[in-house]
């Protein structure tokens, strides 16, 4: 049997695993591991200049193809807990991340030894698993373990923590026999999406709602074959954004308080039959719950099965992987059309397409400093249908959802559930690094770009290229939006007057200086008619220089964005609305 250190087999199971990247930083508790990575082969490291930047890093390149799982390394101590607010995004998001941290000798983890802390106990709640492995005969076992659990029903992510002295110990390990464990998906009968089917047909106007666990599953072909021979109208999620493209037929557009469409939320009150698939019923998608259920009829579809009635019970439950189910929606629909049981949508579908010609918002403003509606029009116009937008947070993030579009599945890629500002960097260079061909453009606001822009550095060392859209108001926009309800402006202020750049007025941080100074470029825009050339500017840029190109745009200090603080009935529009076709130039169906 060949002999290796525990940490060698650790690495050897990670590419047998299917990995081939892992963003890091190394630490004398881990460096055994690295000694092992580094004589392995087969796995690029890319050095982060921040722990957590490491964990976001892993997400995104996660999130960016089916099958992937991003690795991410740190020593023992600060590392693991700097990873802790990475493991809590992937957990809510549903997505596998595998964080190794290194320990303290196995003698001394409870002697208050230098950078030893319980880090399995404290990752417990934002992971699947979480395991400080104290035998290393056990590490084989423990990784292995890992990726099943990560992959197995509702996916997402596990610590492993190693001691130094287990990672130097040698066992007996061999690879080349090693298999992964199979992978344990639920999966819905016949009879129950035979009874599914029966309560959507005997509806007048449904709904699908595809949440993120269909890009997750890897089922968006299928949720459109559905609703395509169905007839039915599809209401992407946030997070199941691109499972059915924006300009399709049957995409009625998003629901919510926030990141919704007025015609999204026209339709959703006028349906009343609902069938989620994949999705978590978030608060910010459902408002208040006697508003969107009232009057309809709901089947939810998912993988855990206590998901199923954790927000309010649905008229029938099936704990499903959303591919297994949607197989059979299929099977079952193309059946009952053959027959010719299917009722005819063709009315009600029209219904929701007429509500999306018509009920937009304003979007081509001419102010300076610049509105920010009118700097997600010329998005739309300089970056196509390929483009993958990563973002996390904010009034940037709520407006770019409002206003973008997507096409396709893993082509918006959001923190959901956790939300954490700095995510955006980072993630987008983890989603840069799995599809290194891509258009790649991040969205932030001035307060998410500031919280972790080091991670820039780790673009122009690795040269990792991607367009940062930077929205700069200097504010806290969002939380000073929401601090209307409680009369202040308060501790919401980023302006200050800066010595060393005096042109930028009460606008502060010189993010073009700081980007330049970590290796990146990086240009300013402060007139409506130089977004479309920086953008177009930034591209050529990026693909030159292969490093993160950053495009600021000096936007109003005070923008209110269409939002509801209660239901999606009564959404507050703030600005003037579209009435011309001129003032929403980019949408999908524009004004007629």
């Amino acid at each position: 049997m060949p002999r290796m250190t525990a940490a060698r087999a650790a690495v050897e199971i990670l590419k047998r695993e299917g990995v081939s990247n892992a963003f890091g930083v190394p630490g004398a508790a881990i460096n055994p591991f690295y000694a092992a990575l580094k004589a392995a082969g087969g796995v690029h490291h890319t050095l982060a200049r921040h722990v957590e930047g490491a964990s976001h890093m892993a997400e995104g390149y996660t999130r960016t193809h089916p099958g992937n799982i991003g690795v991410c390394v740190g020593t023992s101590g600060p590392a693991g807990t700097d990873m802790i607010t990475g493991l809590y995004s992937a957990i809510g998001d549903s997505i596998p991340i595998l964080c190794i941290t290194g320990q303290a000798p196995t003698a001394v983890i409870h002697k208050e030894d230098f950078q030893a802390v319980d880090i399995s106990s404290i990752a417990r709640p934002v992971t699947k698993a979480a395991t400080t492995v104290l035998e290393a005969a056990q590490v084989p076992g423990v990784f292995q373990q890992a990726f099943h659990l990560m992959r197995s029903g509702r996916p997402g992510p596990v610590l492993i923590d190693l001691p130094l002295d287990v990672q130097l110990t040698e066992i007996e390990f061999d690879p080349e026999t090693y298999e992964p464990l199979p992978v344990y998906r639920p999966a819905a009968t016949r009879a129950q999406v035979e009874k599914a089917v029966r309560m959507l047909n005997a509806s007048e106007r449904p709904l699908i709602v595809a949440g993120g666990g269909i890009i997750n599953a890897d089922a968006s072909e299928l949720l459109v074959e559905f609703a395509e021979l169905t007839g039915t109208p599809v209401v992407p999620t946030l997070m199941g954004w691109g499972a059915i493209a924006d300009d399709h037929a049957l995409n009625a557009g998003m629901v919510g308080l926030q990141t919704s469409h007025r015609y999204g939320n026209a339709t959703f009150l006028e349906s009343d039959f609902v069938l989620g698939i994949g999705n978590r019923w978030a608060n910010r998608h459902t408002g208040k719950l006697d508003v969107y259920r009232r009057g309809r009829t709901f089947v939810h579809v998912d993988i855990e099965p206590t998901q199923i009635g954790k927000i309010f019970p649905p008229d029938y439950g099936i704990a499903s992987d959303a591919k297994a189910a949607l197989a059979l929606f299929v099977e079952v629909a193309k059946e009952l059309k053959v027959a010719g049981e299917l009722p005819d949508r063709a009315a009600w579908a029209a219904s929701a397409q007429e509500r999306k010609a018509t009920l937009h918002r304003r979007t081509h403003f001419d102010d300076v400093p610049l509105k920010p509606q009118r700097v997600y029009e010329e998005m739309n116009r300089a970056f196509g249908p390929e483009t993958r937008y990563v973002t996390t947070i904010g009034l940037s993030q709520i407006a770019g959802a409002q206003m973008l579009h997507v096409y396709k599945p893993r082509h918006w890629i959001n923190c959901g559930q956790a939300g954490p500002l700095g995510w955006t960097i980072p993630a987008a260079l983890g989603v840069a690094t799995a599809d290194p061909e891509a258009t790649v453009v991040a969205l932030s606001g001035d307060y998410d770009f500031q919280f972790m822009l080091e991670e820039l550095a780790v673009g122009a060392q690795h040269r990792i290229p991607y367009v940062h859209v930077l929205v700069n108001n200097s504010y806290l926009g969002l939380i000073r939006q929401a601090q209307r309800n409680f009369d202040i402006d308060f501790q919401v202020n980023l302006e200050f007057e800066n010595l060393n750049s005096p042109e930028l007025g009460v606008y502060g941080v010189d993010h073009v200086k700081v980007a330049e100074g970590l290796g990146c470029k990086a240009i300013r825009v402060t007139e409506p008619d130089q977004l479309l050339p920086a953008f177009e500017q930034a591209k050529k840029l990026a693909a030159e220089f292969r490093v993160p190109v950053i495009v600021e745009a000096i936007l109003e200090r005070v923008t209110n964005i269409a939002m509801s603080g209660t239901d999606i009935a009564s959404v507050n529009e703030f600005e003037d609305l579209a009435t011309e076709p001129w003032h929403a130039p980019t949408e999908i169906l524009p004004l007629t």
